[in-house]
C-alpha cells in the first residue's frame, strides 16, 4: 500500500484553493448616481478685454448628474446643462449685450450642454473628460482637466464629491464670431462643483 506525504504548507495551499473555489462571489461596488448640487456649482468664463483686463461671468443654476464609479473612476460619466439665460457678469448692461444675438443668442438658444465620452485617469486625483459642448446650436469635443477635491459627507451627512475643473475654449468654434479678432476669440471656463446623492426625502404617517 502507497503512502502520499504532503508538506504543511501544500495542505494550506490545497485547502485555501477548495474554499475560494466553493466561496460566493464578492459583490462588485456598484457605480452611483449623483446629482450636481446648484448652489455650489458655478461655471466661470475669463476673456481678455484688448489686453487691458480680463473680465469674467459665471453660469449658475447648473442642472446635471454624475454616475461615480469610484473603484474604476475611467468608467465614470458626467452630464450637465448650464442655463445661458442665467449670466451674471454683475453688470446688467453687459449681461443684455453677452445674450444678444451679437453674442450667445440666448432667446434661440437658452442653454448649453457638456456630456462626457470619455474619463482619461491621469494622477490620483486628476483626470481629463473628454466629452461635447453644446451651445449656440454647435457640437464641438472639450476636454476638461479635472481635479478631485475630496469625497465625504456634506452637512445633511449627504454622500458627497466635490470636483474643480478648466478648460479653453474658442467662442468662434461655436459661431460666435462677433469682434474677433478685436475682442478675443479664446474664453478660459473654470468649473467648480459638489455633487450629492440627496438623502430620502421623510414622509410623515397620515394623522387619523
Amino acid at each position: 500500500m502507497s503512502h502520499i506525504y504532503l508538506h504543511g504548507k501544500t495542505v494550506a495551499r490545497l485547502l485555501t484553493a477548495a474554499v475560494l473555489a466553493y466561496s460566493p462571489a464578492m459583490p462588485a461596488v456598484a457605480a452611483e448616481t449623483y446629482k450636481l448640487d446648484p448652489l455650489h456649482t458655478a461655471v466661470v468664463w475669463h476673456v481678455s478685454h484688448l489686453g487691458f483686463s480680463t473680465p469674467s461671468g459665471k453660469f449658475m443654476n447648473i442642472d446635471g448628474t454624475l454616475v461615480l464609479d469610484r473603484p474604476n473612476l475611467a468608467a465614470s460619466k458626467v452630464k450637465l446643462t448650464i442655463p445661458i439665460t442665467m449670466m451674471d457678469t454683475g453688470v446688467p448692461e453687459m449681461d443684455e449685450h453677452l445674450k444678444s444675438k451679437d453674442f450667445f443668442d440666448a432667446a434661440n438658444y437658452p442653454t448649453a450642454t457638456f456630456i462626457s465620452n470619455t474619463v482619461e485617469v491621469t494622477g490620483k486625483d486628476t483626470a481629463i473628460v473628454h466629452g461635447t459642448l453644446t451651445m449656440h446650436g454647435v457640437s464641438k469635443p472639450v476636454d476638461l482637466d479635472v481635479r478631485i477635491n475630496k469625497f465625504g459627507e456634506n452637512g445633511h451627512k449627504e454622500p458627497t464629491a466635490g470636483f474643480s475643473a478648466t478648460t479653453t475654449i474658442k467662442r468662434s468654434d461655436f459661431g460666435i464670431t462677433y469682434y474677433v479678432p478685436i475682442l478675443p476669440d479664446e474664453i478660459r471656463l473654470e468649473i467648480e462643483t459638489e455633487a450629492i446623492i440627496p438623502s430620502a426625502p421623510t414622509t410623515t404617517p397620515p394623522t387619523k
